[in-house]
């Protein structure tokens, strides 16, 4: 004969089963979100310092990398012309000036960096997109090709930067 009470109970035991169950799935999942969060951090920070713990210098950046992009060359419109409103965005300049104020030049610094691999010009879209294909640079830039070759003094410059080199000459 059916008994009410006791697949009242039956359920009751299968209901907590499940709830242990993805308890356990729970922190399972929460554990592994927290590992997979701490080998993307990990990996993030390696990647931001470089392979051999190299950092990049704001006051270098400041002072040599940031006039590049507001250069003028013959049969190209200025960096900033095209990245102020493009991506990676540079910070449009305020009207009339000739340069980024201190806000700006840290706000460049910090979009910037992202496109190089410290300690690697070769592998950073910074160096690369602009640089002539048969110079060792890739196909893609939209604003065209500023640099014929790796010796083309702003080249060297943003290579400068990009292998640690400080306003001090330092690396």
């Amino acid at each position: 004969m059916f008994d009410p009470a006791q697949r009242s109970g039956e359920q009751k035991q299968r209901k907590a089963s499940v709830a242990h169950t993805y308890t356990k799935y729970d922190s399972f999942c929460n554990s592994e979100v927290r590992m997979t969060a701490l080998r993307v951090l990990a990996l993030t920070t390696w990647c931001a310092l470089g392979a051999h713990g190299q950092s990049l210098d704001y006051t270098f950046f400041k002072e040599r990398v940031q006039p590049i992009f507001l250069e003028k060359r013959p049969g190209h419109a200025r960096c900033v012309t095209c990245h102020s409103h493009g991506s990676p965005p540079l910070e449009p300049l305020a009207a009339g000036a000739v340069a980024w104020n201190e806000e700006q030049s840290r706000k460049n610094y910090a979009m910037w960096r992202q496109f190089v691999v410290p300690g690697n010009p070769l592998k950073s879209p910074l160096l690369l997109h602009p640089l002539a294909a048969k110079a060792g640079g890739d196909h893609f830039h939209a604003g065209g090709k500023h640099w014929k070759s790796q010796d083309d003094p702003e080249w060297r410059i943003l290579a400068d930067w990009v292998n640690g080199k400080t306003t001090g000459g330092s690396q």
